[in-house]
């Protein structure tokens, strides 16, 4: 039986654009202070890899179909060899079902868990202040 690794290519930084996107979204759970700092915080943070699937259990999301136009679109850009970027997230925290937040992203966590959910992706880590 022979188990075929999945290359996927992967910036070294996430793109610039990721960080805006990012405050968008947590500008719908949190006021603007509060997002200001979380997003420094995304800019400042190391790069640290996690698995797929650990990715979406922290933060209790569905795993997104392979039909996902989003979805779709990350998984031929693995198929194609080109780079992605990586991931955003807020820590949560366990001690008061507090789920990690995925910044952003998502489809691209989505996308790789369907080409093989324990393949690591690189991510930055903001903790709450």
């Amino acid at each position: 039986m022979t188990s075929e690794t999945i290359a996927v290519t992967w910036k070294n930084h996430p793109d610039e654009h990721d960080y805006p996107a990012a405050a968008d979204y947590l500008e719908l759970l949190g006021d603007q202070e509060l997002v200001d700092t979380v997003v420094a915080r995304l800019r400042d943070a190391p790069i640290v890899h996690k698995k797929a699937k650990d990715i979406l259990r922290a933060a209790g999301l569905e795993l997104l179909s392979a039909d996902n136009p989003h979805v779709r679109r990350d998984l031929i850009k693995i198929n194609n060899g080109k780079a992605l970027s990586p991931v955003l997230l807020v820590r949560g925290d366990f001690r008061r079902a507090v789920p990690t937040v995925i910044a952003d992203g998502y489809h691209r966590v989505c996308a790789i868990h369907w080409a093989d959910e324990d393949i690591e992706i690189p991510a930055k880590i903001a903790d709450l202040p």
